[in-house]
C-alpha cells in the first residue's frame, strides 16, 4: 500500500510516517516501478503501535526499544514492565509538579480578591521577581 493508505488505515499525516522512516521506527519500504513506497499490511499494525505508545507517554526513543523488545523473547516482558514502571514514576512527578504550579496559580489569583484601590497586582509582581533559571 502507498503512503496516503497507510497514513489513512492508521489515522495518522502522511508526513508522520516519512518521520517515523528518519527515525528507523517504520523500515525503508520497497518501491514500485514507478517509484513510490509500497508499504506491507503488517506497517499498519506497527504504526498503530506507535501512536498508541506515544498517547501513554513514551518518547520516540523508548518506542524503538518498545518495537524491539515486541519481538519476543522471555525477558521482554520484565524489560517492558521496567520502562512502564519508569513512565509512571515520571508521570507522577509531572502531575506534582503540576499540582504545584497549579497551587501557586491558585494562591496568587486568591489575591485579587483585595478592593481594587488596595491592589498592586501579586501576580505580574511575582513574575517580576522571578530569578532566571
Amino acid at each position: 500500500m502507498r503512503t496516503n493508505e497507510l497514513a489513512s488505515r492508521a489515522a495518522v499525516h502522511p508526513e508522520t510516517l516519512r518521520y517515523y522512516l528518519r527515525r528507523g521506527l517504520l523500515a525503508e519500504p520497497a518501491r514500485t516501478a514507478g517509484g513510490y513506497r509500497s508499504y506491507p499490511p503488517e506497517a499498519v499494525a506497527r504504526v498503530r503501535f506507535i501512536k498508541r505508545a506515544q498517547e501513554l507517554g513514551f518518547t520516540l526513543t523508548e518506542i524503538d526499544t518498545l518495537l524491539h523488545l515486541a519481538d519476543g523473547g522471555p525477558d521482554s516482558c520484565d524489560r517492558v514492565r521496567a520502562l512502564a514502571a519508569d513512565k509512571i514514576g515520571d508521570l507522577r512527578q509531572r502531575i506534582a509538579d503540576l499540582q504545584a504550579l497549579e497551587a501557586g496559580l491558585t494562591s496568587l489569583v486568591a489575591t485579587c480578591d483585595r478592593p481594587r484601590s488596595e491592589r498592586d497586582c501579586p501576580i505580574l509582581h511575582e513574575l517580576g521577581e522571578a530569578d532566571p533559571p
